[in-house]
């Protein structure tokens, strides 16, 4: 039983820790102060999408929607790094666009199998505290934190990438057409709606000449809203270079084939104004069935006003099939090559924005309560039952203007500050 066609998908990636410094002192028989050799934590691994080949669906993201990367070993000591963290490596089915699903932009377009793309990087380590060794301090006692992986939401949307698309009204022979002129067996019956999911086949016109056919599902009205099957495949024909309209001539339905053309092309234009300016061409299909000549006549002088080429065809007799295909490989050696999406995603500041002094409010009991990524990051540092690591954190506080900003908003000598899980009285 064949796998269901999934093209979106909405899932969270998260990239590794990057491993904490080491605080870490030389030991050595015969030296009495060997100084520090604390190494560096190991970064954190990154999440990176890549490019397979033989996937043509979203289907593995439906029951796995969490994605994380492996963290960063701690540094030790004689100046060892931590191992890096594990990449988790993404494979996602060519013409996968990626976009950020708070702003919708897009983030990259996976279509091309040699080029993976970095979705979430890894968290820098942190230093050893062989790089705090100074002439004033040369026992430095504290090391810095690995800074935490990016972590964001994504939506997955594949685009098929095919350089002709047919469209046209549900069960006028659209997978007939594919089937006959190239090896695509899709699925084939005379009932709307036969077709659930887009299918696609190589066309081989002559030696050295091909070109990708894709067999949308059939639009009706409404499309562009919703309808039907409406946006789930109206966005595999975005890429396509060139467009055939299949029509069905026959009037075995009693529909009007002109009001059927102009119906799928307001529905292309709802959609998009651009797909819908596409170059195309129409097919008048089932010409073999038509019960006269009326209907077929009426669309060929009103595809030809409009400048398009027409084609009389019968997918299921092969007749005019050929001409066809010629026409439409001519016509692509003057297009230009299948859209590839530029990214309009803007990064955002990091996770954690140093730069962004701590939110500072007072509790009902008097306490006064600082917090913040910056405090949070700096905490991570110090080793609080070291004095000089506090020495140093208290010069860090005050640096930042924190004690500033406290003595502005009214605090007193005596009053309570809470850091997180640190508190202290607070004296001038």
């Amino acid at each position: 039983m064949a796998a269901p066609f999934v093209d979106t998908a909405r899932i969270t990636v998260k990239a590794g820790k990057g491993g904490n410094g080491a605080v870490s002192f030389h030991r050595e028989k015969y030296v009495a102060a060997g100084g520090p050799d604390g190494g560096d934590g190991g970064k954190g691994g990154s999440v990176i999408l890549e490019v397979n080949p033989h996937m043509s669906t979203l289907m593995d993201f439906r029951y796995k929607r969490k994605y994380v990367a492996g963290n960063g070993m701690d540094g030790t000591g004689k100046r060892c790094s931590g191992k890096d963290g594990e990449n988790m490596i993404i494979k996602v089915p060519k013409g996968t666009v990626v976009r950020d699903s708070e702003t919708n932009e897009i983030i990259c377009d996976m279509s091309e199998t040699d080029k993976p793309f970095v979705l979430a990087r890894g968290g820098n380590g942190g230093w050893g505290n062989k790089h705090f060794a100074t002439p004033t301090r040369q026992v430095p006692n504290f090391a810095k934190a690995g800074l935490p992986g990016e972590e964001r939401e994504v939506v997955l949307e594949l685009k098929l990438l095919a350089d002709v698309g047919l469209v046209g009204f549900p069960n006028v022979g659209k997978s007939t057409l594919l089937s006959v002129v190239s090896k695509a067996q899709p699925k084939i019956a005379n009932y709307h709606f036969t077709t659930l999911f887009p299918n696609l086949g190589v066309v081989y016109v002559e030696e050295g000449v091909s070109f990708v056919l894709a067999d949308i599902p059939g639009i009706i009205e409404g499309a562009s809203e919703g309808a039907g099957l409406g946006h789930d495949f109206l966005r595999h024909v975005d890429r396509c270079r060139l467009l055939i309209h299949v029509v069905d001539v026959s009037g075995s339905e009693g529909r009007d084939p002109v009001e059927d053309f102009e119906a799928i092309q307001a529905e292309l234009k709802e959609y998009s104004p651009e797909l819908a300016a596409r170059p195309m061409l129409v097919a008048g299909n089932k010409v073999d069935a038509a019960y006269d000549r009326t209907g077929l006549e009426a669309l060929k002088a009103h595809v030809e006003k409009l400048g398009m080429p027409f084609f009389e065809i019968s997918a299921a007799a092969q007749m005019g099939t050929r001409e066809l295909m010629f026409a439409a490989a001519r016509e692509l050696e003057h297009l230009p090559p299948i859209t590839v999406y530029e990214p309009t995603y803007v990064a955002r500041p990091p996770q954690v924005d140093t730069s962004a002094p701590p939110e500072i409010h007072r509790a009902d009991d008097g306490t006064w309560i600082v917090e913040g990524p910056w405090l949070e990051r700096l905490m991570a540092n110090v080793n609080f039952g070291d004095y000089e690591s506090r020495n140093w954190f208290d010069r860090q506080l005050r640096q930042s203007g924190l004690f500033d900003r406290l003595e502005e908003m009214g605090i007193h000598d005596g009053d309570i500050v809470s850091l997180y899980n640190l508190e202290f009285e607070y004296q001038r």
